[in-house]
């Protein structure tokens, strides 16, 4: 609505805002009232002063917000229809709520998103904005893919497990989103552990993280998902599935809600003007009416959205009724997003074993030693990482290295190629415990945390991941304070090289690897029995 410009204090964005892919707008404007528009459409001619209307709006509705704008304008002026002139931009979800964030000029006076989980994302730290009319539109979220790759149905979780998902970009795109949240949302049917969620997240994570250039549009993986033995499962809006469907006849795919239920894009009216609010609530209201009449009701199904009662579609497409999951919190939208960037970002990590006397004791209940359990969670945990990442691989006890040091370097940091990847391997399987050796641990955490620096990778995660058993017995190492000062003078915020701590066994000290990690701003976990490692590890990688 036409106002004037106001002052704007200076607004930061969150750290996961930072991170949304500045997605390049698809702009398309044109007007819609009882003035000569852009396409040069009129309206009824009865309204000789409209009150002038900016909306945004995802590309994908952007066709029916237009129909039912001009069958508004037609009307205006008559029978109480107020006089409205609508002009429409087409622009990502994203990308809007960006700009309000940011406090951008190119602020919209209403916006209909794809979902209503990104208007808690539009707060400018002043206000933010208000939802006028729930849903114009639905479309609720499905699973495509092949029939033979949907043997588990139960709950979004299980679908994947087994299949490789390809997710659309989850920073930029509510269909990339909201699989995440519906992970989250269904672990109140299923009970999924940490780990469980975990498990699948993690290598998802770092796979799609890796992609030079992340999927944005449905085009691309849906082709991939229809290929011939292909095991891609792709999570779209079924409106999406619909005209990749009508353009693409030949294609093999098929549409699932997994049991537990789906979440659903709402198009919600949003009010983001900076002032009469009430006016354009009101404009945005006659605007939603009318796309929710009669009139538009084929037009919208023609198209492949759902009404605001989630009903399903005409003529048997999509995937019939459907159960809903609860619908996320602003703050577990956050949390979620907030941990996939964190995930998705490449590792820099350098690996540091124990191979000390202690590693070589049994563990209770079962026939492998410390040391080969260790092994196996290292061997599991590279899995996790693609080609992308850089590790490199040290072990530690007593003078074990050069010069008498306590470290012994075995692979460099280096990008996981087939020939890297091998060479760690294999050098994890050769290792074994060292009879009669100590646990030089701060010496090897200070060298560590320095060797992680020297090559530092500003586009990925730098982390020192410390394998051990025990605590510090070197008695010619400096003191846990001393090692801690040093740590903490080693720490640079801008380029920051974590000491993720994992001990192993009843004899780890937990106070000791707590306190070595928090000097680095990392963190420590604990496997008091060590065959619960692997999870330890998992859970260690989520939380990097």
């Amino acid at each position: 609505m036409t106002r004037s410009n106001s002052n704007r204090r200076a607004v930061y964005l969150t750290a996961v805002g930072l991170l949304v892919i500045s997605l390049g707008a698809f702009f398309v404007v044109r007007s819609f009232g009882s003035e000569a528009g852009a396409d040069g459409l009129l309206g009824g001619g009865s309204c000789d002063d409209p009150v002038q209307v900016k909306l945004s709006t995802t590309p994908d509705l952007q066709p029916q917000l237009e129909s039912a704008a001009k069958s508004l304008a037609a009307k205006g002026g008559e029978d109480g229809t107020p006089c409205l002139q609508f002009t429409i931009t087409g622009a990502s979800s994203a990308k809007v709520a960006q700009d309000l964030a940011s406090g951008s000029d190119q602020r919209p006076d209403l916006w209909v998103p794809d979902s209503s989980l990104w208007v808690a994302r539009a707060d400018d730290g002043e206000s933010i904005p208000s939802i006028a009319v729930p849903s114009v539109a639905t479309s609720p979220l499905v699973l495509v893919g092949r029939s033979e790759n949907f043997a588990n149905t139960s709950s979004w979780l299980g679908s994947f497990g087994g299949t490789q998902p390809a997710l659309l970009d989850p920073l930029g795109t509510s269909e990339g989103a909201l699989p995440l949240l519906a992970i989250q949302a269904e672990r109140a049917k299923t009970s999924a552990s940490n780990t469980q969620v975990a498990s699948v997240l993690v290598p998802l994570a770092q796979r799609l993280g890796s992609m030079a250039k992340q999927y944005t549009e449905v085009d691309g993986p849906l082709s991939k998902a229809s290929a011939d033995g292909s095991n891609i499962v792709v999570p779209v809006s079924e409106h999406s599935f619909v005209k990749y469907q009508e353009d693409h006849p030949e294609a093999q795919l098929k549409a699932i809600v997994p049991g537990t239920g789906t979440l659903v894009l709402d198009y919600p009216v949003v009010v983001t003007a900076r002032s009469n609010a009430e006016a354009v609530s009101e404009a945005g209201k006659a605007l939603a009416q009318e796309m929710l009449g009669d009139a538009g009701a084929q037009a919208r199904d023609d198209a492949g959205f759902r009404d605001h009662l989630i009903s399903p579609l005409g003529a048997g497409r999509g995937v019939g009724d459907i159960s809903q999951l609860t619908k996320p919190t602003a703050a577990s939208v956050d949390k979620t997003l907030q941990s996939w960037a964190t995930l998705s970002l490449s590792a820099h990590s350098l690996a540091v074993i124990d191979v000390s006397g202690s590693m070589a004791e049994k563990v209770a209940g079962s026939a492998k030693t410390r040391m080969q359990l260790t092994i196996e969670a290292a061997e599991s945990g590279l899995k996790l990482f693609p080609d992308t990442a850089a590790l490199g691989l040290w072990t530690f006890s007593t003078k074990i290295g050069d010069d008498s040091a306590d470290y012994r370097k075995l692979v460099g940091i280096s990008k996981l190629t087939p020939a890297h990847r091998g060479q760690m391997l294999s050098q994890l399987k050769s290792q074994t415990a060292r009879v009669g050796g100590g646990t030089g641990l701060y010496d090897t955490a200070i060298a560590a945390v320095r060797e992680v620096r020297s090559n530092y990778d500003s586009s990925a995660v730098n982390t020192v991941l410390l394998f051990t058993d025990g605590k510090n017995d070197d008695p010619g190492s400096p003191s846990l304070d001393s090692a801690i000062q040093a740590l903490g003078r080693l720490r640079d915020p801008a380029r920051p090289v974590r000491i993720i701590a994992l001990g192993i066994g009843p004899d780890a000290d937990a106070t000791e690897l707590n306190r070595l990690a928090q000097a680095t701003g990392g963190r420590s976990y604990v496997a008091r029995n060590p065959t619960d490692l692997q999870q330890v590890f998992i859970d260690a990688l989520q939380s990097r």
